[in-house]
């Protein structure tokens, strides 16, 4: 059962849990790692960085404060570079990995690319971080890294390990040829698409890795890539490399440049007013009774859940057809307005966390998308078991990119939890997965709610905003326009469950504020609350305050971006 909101309670400090995630593939059971040591110079002690590497050339090798030994890895983190550093090396598949690493600074992370993750807070000496993680059924190759947080100052980190049995198939050490003839056959103002002439291995290739800089943007199994994500009237440059099963990667193709197209307006040119609507819960309103009140075009309804088998079904219980939420829709449309399904939510079955691959999520979206020839989907990814487990958050990432491929115009939306400052490290992490798979999401919506945002909920919204706008701004490379183009904002009208109090003159301050900044998405949760019951408390068919009928539902139409 929903708690009575039927939304989000946020985890306020989400930032002191952190991720253990196991990578996944394997389907038989994993060995057990022999403990040696296959990282190359893991102290740090040849005094020079390689074989790692760190953006924006921020690591340097110090010779204090150290851990052991005379040298220690330092990262120059910036506002808008986490000075993460990398290390790959060949692993044997279906196998357990131990990984640890002594750090020091203000949140210093540690881990393996699509992997598991851990990090300290701020510790004034040398800690200790260390997980375990599980080599998929066919990966022979691990990328570590280790970076500090944007604007928290210089992290230190020594003696890191990683414990398990080195790969190597069978002795092999020749890399690869180098790809050659890369070249570009399409691009928007967002992506780029590459293709490139296969190389040549002893042992055959078995991936290509795609850089931008000295960054890795994805890996394939085919010569051609498209890259999302990436900002308009933007020059990038690319690079690929070849990598065989024993983990020996080739050197870097021919550098090619290529410029994205003009956006429109900085963004997406995606505008939506869209409060939520739940035929499930809260006495639900007639849809054209309330659009002739105020207005208002767009409804999200609330929410596609999993009946079952990766089924969607509203709410995990009510018919995808011919039920309440269709006759809802139809109303809507047929008074001139349109609907985005939002999927997921606080609790229910959903289906990110229930569909077994990101193929069966996306079929599972594409059913609901076939069922109302829909122009927008939002994937709202909260609690432990979409928004705090990495698999999941790629797995709805990746389907994501797939219904967006498939359904030419379909605008995506992720909607998650936001701290006062912005995002947390899960919202951080669902960004940078976002980034890394090409997902092309349209619109980052936060909720700024729940959060313990106190009496200035306005200035807790805006300060949230920002910090999600500083976000995508350090991720994608966008400037302040672009970035806000791709920014929802999705309030809670009166009381929330923490008794934050947003009124009707606070929302018209949140809506002239997304307005003058134009960010794409302005929501709240929800319709069904928008009716006055000053005194009434925290209930699902009325605010909690003295406000009129409708009247926030009238405001957010107001919003045009």
């Amino acid at each position: 059962m929903r708690h009575l909101l039927g939304r989000p309670r946020r985890r306020l400090l989400a930032l002191l849990a952190t991720a253990a995630l196991a990578l996944g593939g394997a389907v038989a059971l994993p060995g057990t790692a022999q403990a040696a040591n296959i990282l190359g110079n893991a102290g740090f002690e040849s005094g020079g960085l390689s074989p790692w590497t760190c953006s924006g050339n921020l690591g340097s090798v110090v010779s204090s404060p150290v851990h052991g030994g005379a040298k220690a890895l330092q990262g120059a983190v910036t506002s808008g570079d986490n000075a993460q550093c990398v290390q790959t090396v060949a692993v044997q598949p279906n196998t357990t990995y131990a990984l640890s690493g002594w750090v020091r600074g203000s949140y210093v992370y540690l881990g393996v690319n699509g992997g598991a993750s851990t990090w300290t807070s701020s510790p004034s000496a040398y800690s200790r971080l260390s997980l375990s993680f599980t080599t998929g059924a066919s990966q022979t190759s691990a990328t570590i890294y280790v970076h500090g947080w944007y604007a928290q100052g210089t992290y230190h980190a020594d003696d890191i390990s990683l414990d398990g049995p080195g790969g190597g198939g069978g002795g092999d050490t020749q890399a690869p040829t180098a790809p050659s003839g890369l070249t570009s056959t399409g691009k928007s103002s967002s992506s780029v698409s590459l293709k490139w002439n296969a190389a040549t291995d002893n042992a055959g290739v078995t991936a290509y890795d795609v850089y931008s800089g000295g960054n890795q943007l994805l890996s394939v199994s085919g010569t051609s890539a498209t890259v999302g994500g990436l900002s308009p009237s933007t020059a990038y440059t690319f690079t690929v490399k070849a990598r065989d099963a024993a983990g020996n990667t080739s050197p870097a193709s021919n550098s090619l440049s290529v410029t994205t197209d003009a956006g429109s307006g900085g963004g997406t040119g995606f505008k939506q007013a869209a409060p939520y609507l739940f035929e499930g819960w809260g006495d639900p309103p007639s849809p054209t009774t309330v659009m002739n009140a105020t207005g208002a075009k767009w409804f999200t309804m609330a929410f596609v859940l999993d009946s079952g088998g990766c089924t969607p079904s509203w709410d995990g219980s009510r018919p995808l057809t011919g039920g309440v939420d269709q006759t809802a829709i139809n109303q809507i449309r047929s008074a001139g307005g349109d609907v985005v399904p939002s999927f997921g939510g606080w609790q229910g079955s959903k289906l990110g966390a229930n569909c077994s691959t990101a193929s069966a999520l996306a079929g599972a979206i594409q059913k609901v998308i076939d069922a109302y020839g829909l122009k927008a989907v939002d994937m709202d990814i909260e609690n432990t078991d979409e928004f705090e487990n990495e698999a999941v958050q790629a797995r709805i990432l990746t389907a994501l990119k797939t219904v967006k491929a498939d359904n030419p115009g379909l605008k995506t939306i992720v909607t998650f939890g936001t701290s006062t400052t912005g995002p947390t490290s899960y919202g951080n992490r669902l960004i940078e997965q976002a980034q890394s798979l090409g997902a092309n999401i349209d619109v980052f919506t936060i909720m700024p709610f729940d959060f313990g945002g106190g009496s200035d909920m306005y200035g807790s919204t805006v300060n949230a905003t920002e910090g999600l706008k500083n976000k995508l701004k350090s991720t994608f490379g966008w400037d302040d326009a672009t970035a806000y183009a791709h920014i929802g904002i999705s309030g809670m009208n009166g009381l929330s469950d923490q008794q934050e109090n947003t009124t009707p003159a606070t929302w018209t301050q949140i809506r002239d504020w997304a307005n003058s900044h134009h960010i794409a998405r302005l929501a709240f949760w929800a319709v069904n609350r928008d009716r006055p019951c000053p005194g009434g408390g925290v209930v699902s068919n009325c605010s909690g305050i003295s406000q009129d009928t409708w009247q926030f539902t009238s405001i957010t139409a107001g919003f045009t971006g």
